[in-house]
């Protein structure tokens, strides 16, 4: 205000003082000092920790936070530096700036953190100071970690995971899953059992959560039990072995499905004859005539339980002789369906008789004449199915087609290498099965892998790996370019780090 009125103003100057130890001319503050002298007259981080030991498990890279409690944390990571600063005694004495690591070998067993710290001195002045902490390593194993590695079958919790079906196509399905979300991290042994998995824990928490998440991803039911292993009456101390039963239901995805009358009124008179679409928490399930779409969770699933009528192991493989559309293409769940007529011919009846089937599909959007496709045959199949018999007028078609076939097509690349390859888990295979149920699972396998090649809604939820050893040649991409493929862009790189081949990241 006194510029606008244009008085004059004398410019405010921070005067200097001398240092009354040195003389050196410097800013005034409350001690009087210059901060060299005032560290040489006080130092702040006397009293506290300049060397703490701290116990590691080389196992399961943990740390032992006192008195029983492990945390897991990488070095270098947030969790680890929030660990080595809460090990740190009398900190109440000064104030926390700042902190970070300092760079030491990996191996050296040795950490090392910069800590800043102020404190209040001489005559209120605020001095900041800079210290190392260094943190030495001691292996020690912690209790579960050390209970496993003195007997691996020692386990406190299993997992039998079971789906009552003649294939393991859920399962290879489910594999991929616990992979991608590291859900058996835990899990000190994993078996292949006939119709299912076993998965052993050291913790009962471990299989309570594994648990949980199998029942996220498929429709399930499960029980639980326990036995005494061992009981100390004096310290009223008791050890128990918990089994949890899982039990995955029998309907899969391209199942043909007579839903039994109650469901189907409760549905809203959806079906009864349905096709299984996808397999989640719920099950999606499709009706080929009218493009309906209706789902049940596990609980209405298992309210009133029902099973396939057929399975995909009974497809048969039609010829389409004709397609006449009958409506516009419907964008259901993310899935395009089309109804259509269609005139067809099982491909087995070529040369033997002139039988020709006029049925309905759901999948007019993607067959033309001169195309295969692969469908349930009802006109010769013997089904006894009680559900059948209780829709009273119920007229079944001659067949119900399923998906576009691509077999004759794949007849020329069989036996070739794919540009994508899978990850698998560490698991114990029993070592009596013969070599034809070795031939059955490496076909059905192999059936999974063509399943992840024509459907992106199935791959969605699952991680794909570039393959290094495979070699595209110029034929190969002539004569697959109508094959179902992935997408390059779908492909994660497979990380692949050793001891001989470490390279600094930029």
């Amino acid at each position: 205000m006194a510029e606008d009125r244009g008085m004059f103003t004398v410019q405010q100057t921070v005067g200097s003082v001398l240092c009354c130890k040195c003389g050196v001319p410097m800013a005034p503050n409350a001690a009087n000092m210059c901060v060299k002298c005032l560290r040489s007259e006080v130092d702040i981080t006397e009293g506290l920790q300049k060397h703490v030991i701290i116990l590691h498990c080389p196992e399961c890279n943990c740390y032992l936070q006192p008195p029983k409690t492990w945390i897991k944390a990488e070095l270098e990571s947030k969790e680890l530096l929030t660990f080595c600063v809460k090990r740190l005694k009398n900190m109440n004495r000064v104030r926390l700036v700042h902190a970070e690591f300092v760079w030491t070998e990996p191996h050296s067993k040795r950490i090392k953190v910069r800590l800043r710290v102020q404190k209040e001195v001489l005559n209120g002045a605020i001095l900041e100071q800079a210290y190392v902490v260094e943190y030495v390593q001691q292996e020690h194993m912690c209790e579960s970690c050390s209970r496993i590695q003195a007997n691996p079958d020692q386990w406190v919790a299993s997992v039998q995971l079971r789906q009552h079906v003649p294939h393991r196509r859920t399962f290879f399905y489910l594999e991929q899953l616990i992979l991608k979300h590291d859900a058996a991290a835990h899990a000190i042994k994993i078996k292949q059992m006939d119709q299912g998995i076993d998965f052993f824990f050291a913790n009962r928490s471990h299989g309570v959560k594994f648990v949980e998440f199998i029942g996220k991803v498929a429709p399930v039911r499960s029980r639980h039990d326990k036995q005494l292993v061992s009981h100390d009456p004096k310290s009223n101390n008791y050890n128990y072995k918990y089994t949890f039963s899982v039990e995955i239901s029998p309907i899969c995805r391209e199942d043909l499905i007579c839903l039994p009358p109650k469901v189907a009124v409760s549905l809203g008179n959806f079906g009864p004859l349905v096709i299984c679409t996808k397999i989640s928490n719920s099950i999606a399930l499709l009706d080929p005539f009218t493009l309906r779409q209706c789902f049940l969770d596990a609980d209405q699933y298992w309210r009133t339980s029902f099973k396939s009528l057929l399975t995909s192991r009974q497809l048969v493989e039609y010829i389409v002789l004709d397609v006449e559309m009958v409506s516009a293409e419907v964008n259901i769940s993310g899935t395009k369906y089309a109804l259509a007529d269609a005139q067809v011919a099982r491909v087995s009846d070529f040369g033997n008789n002139d039988r020709i089937f006029s049925i309905r599909t759901h999948l007019g959007h993607i067959l033309s004449p001169g195309d295969y496709a692969l469908g349930y045959d009802l006109f010769s199949a013997n089904t006894n199915d009680m559900e059948l018999d209780k829709h009273r007028g119920l007229i079944l078609p001659d067949a119900i087609l399923v998906r576009k076939s691509f077999e004759e097509k794949r007849q020329r690349k069989r036996g070739k290498a794919r540009p994508w390859k899978l990850k698998t888990l560490n698991m114990e295979v029993d070592e009596n099965r013969n070599r034809a149920d070795e031939e059955k699972q490496n076909n059905e396998y192999e059936q999974f892998l063509r399943d992840l090649e024509e459907n992106p809604d199935l791959r969605f939820n699952i991680s794909l790996y570039r393959n290094k050893d495979y070699q595209p040649s110029e034929m190969a991409s002539v004569t697959d370019g109508e094959l179902p493929s992935i997408p390059l862009d779908e492909l994660l790189a497979d990380l692949d780090l050793s001891d001989e081949e470490m390279e600094p990241v930029a």
